[in-house]
């Protein structure tokens, strides 16, 4: 859409800006995916940079739970981030690590694992689904897409009625609270996968209580190094978006952390 508006109307004024906004991969706890060993393959068989390239021709972003930098001030910088299974730019080597531990709890190329992979019935959803399925093949897993209507989405992942799922959340704040509390801590309902671990809900409790903003960051990507080690919630990239506006608009200044507060439309009058 931003080409179309950039051809129709090259006056135009367009920013291509991060939203904070996330895709996800929710696996669900029961049989066999209460296993750790086929969600850590499912993981290493994701190709970031293959969702990235396909859905927004390399201008989505990679990073772990909290929003990448520049923008993000919590994220990881990439040499950091490389180290997580899962994000070291071999593909190759990750899938057949990936591939190893399939065959490790019993599936291979004449045993496959068939799933349903749910997705909300729109194009955001969609589109990275497929790819998922796709990818997932790489190691055995075929999934079959089912495709949920708006209405009854969120009901379906409160439910926890889901086996493996392509889901996309964002944040009001760039700000590790609003991530871990509401993914990932025990009693969240919005923790989908029901993950409960009192090691990690600990230092989550730590770092929301440190005020120190470097220490802080430390205990916030010992968080992150461990939800991905267990391969919990895995992200699989994070996404950016268009805003266009006539010359004649002034004062509009976006955002770079959330979908959520980037109108401040009082700043804004027309230059007529």
């Amino acid at each position: 859409m931003l080409k179309d508006v950039k051809s129709q109307a090259p006056q135009a004024i367009c920013e291509l800006k991060p939203m904070n906004g996330r895709a996800n991969l929710l696996v669900t706890g029961a049989p066999p995916f209460d296993n750790p060993i086929l969600r850590r393959a499912m993981q290493l068989s994701l190709d970031r940079k293959a969702f990235v390239d396909i859905l927004s021709e390399g201008n989505n972003d990679i990073g772990a739970v909290l929003q990448p930098p520049p923008e993000g001030i919590w994220g990881m910088p990439p040499e950091i981030l490389q180290t997580l299974p899962g994000y070291g730019p071999d593909v190759t080597k990750n899938r057949e690590e990936a591939r190893a531990l399939m065959r490790s709890v019993g599936y291979g190329p004449d045993n496959r694992l068939k799933v349903k992979v749910s997705t909300r019935n729109i194009a955001w959803y969609r589109d990275p689904a497929a790819i998922l399925i796709d990818q997932l093949k790489e190691i055995w897993i075929d999934g079959e897409l089912e495709v949920i209507e708006t209405a009854n989405w969120v009901p379906k992942l409160m439910r926890k009625d889901f086996t493996v799922v392509l889901s996309l959340s964002g944040s009001a704040v760039d700000d590790p609270d609003t991530q871990f509390y509401e993914n990932h801590a025990c009693r969240s309902p919005r923790n989908y996968t029901a993950y409960c671990n009192p090691e990690v809900e600990a230092l989550i409790d730590r770092q929301s209580g440190e005020s120190d903003p470097a220490k802080r960051k430390e205990l916030v990507w010992q968080v992150e190094r461990k939800l991905i080690e267990d391969a919990v919630r895995p992200i699989i990239f994070f996404m950016r978006q268009a805003t266009c506006w006539q010359p004649e608009v002034k004062g509009l200044t976006l955002m770079d952390n959330s979908i959520f507060n980037s109108w401040r439309m009082e700043d804004v009058w027309l230059d007529r």
